[in-house]
């Protein structure tokens, strides 16, 4: 289903979302919703740790390409599903390992739990329906090649001008609004990664283009600031 509807923009940087063919195919990705929803919390304990992530991955995308359906075509962002009061990714509505769970707990409760997994590049396949995420991938992960699958994700998502760039003009990084709200996850030391600084460092040839400002992320020396997040739908209609 998602090698179908899911379509990779300049290489694969960003993607837009056919709900309309998920829709069509809601059936199908009730079946798969399903086949996550009858794996216990026993069997899950039992993964190892790239089965347990991969499987965790795959249920946020899913249930919130769900959430998605619920309303759609009439809604324009995933926020149009909460209000000043409640939000879209609290209610406990998703069964999984034996309980109701929110896309809440399975991204912030499970893959983000600290002493779990501690991979930041969880921020980078975790779906969120909106412009401003990085890109729904357009395969399922697995446990046999899910490390090289959040490589290119990670790498994917800092090569895209759009959302993350060094701006030559003002002599600084601009970044994802993704750092701003989980740059503690990039202080872990986990991974090689040390900082948040530390992490841009591994993608400087992708965020300048001139080799002195390359050389400024590189070095940790650029100040960082942070873009407005886009909240549009990822459609693509």
């Amino acid at each position: 289903m998602l090698r179908k509807h899911v379509v990779p923009l300049r290489g694969g940087q960003a993607s837009q979302v056919r709900y309309r063919g998920f829709k069509i195919d809601r059936a199908a990705l009730r079946v798969y919703r399903d086949s996550l929803s009858t794996v216990s919390e026993a069997a899950f304990k039992a993964f190892d740790r790239p089965q347990q992530m991969a499987f965790l991955i795959n249920g946020y995308n899913a249930f919130t390409v769900e959430l998605i359906l619920t309303k759609y075509p009439e809604l324009s962002s995933i926020k149009d599903l909460g209000s000043v009061l409640s939000s879209p990714w609290k209610p406990k509505w998703i069964p999984l390992l034996g309980g109701k769970v929110s896309l809440d707990d399975i991204e912030h409760g499970m893959l983000r739990e600290r002493g779990r997994f501690d991979d930041p590049r969880v921020h980078f396949v975790v779906n969120c329906a909106s412009i401003g995420c990085p890109p729904l991938r357009e395969e399922a992960f697995v446990a046999e090649r899910l490390d090289g699958q959040l490589d290119e994700q990670a790498s994917r998502f800092m090569s895209d001008r759009t959302r993350n760039r060094f701006d030559a003009a003002a002599g600084r990084l601009e970044v994802s609004k993704i750092f701003d709200w989980y740059g503690g996850d990039f202080n872990l030391g986990h991974h090689g990664i040390a900082s948040l600084p530390a992490f841009l460092s591994r993608y400087a040839n992708s965020l300048a283009d001139a080799q002195a400002n390359r050389e400024r992320v590189r070095d940790r020396r650029a100040e960082i600031s942070f873009l407005p997040y886009d909240w549009k739908l990822n459609d693509a209609a």
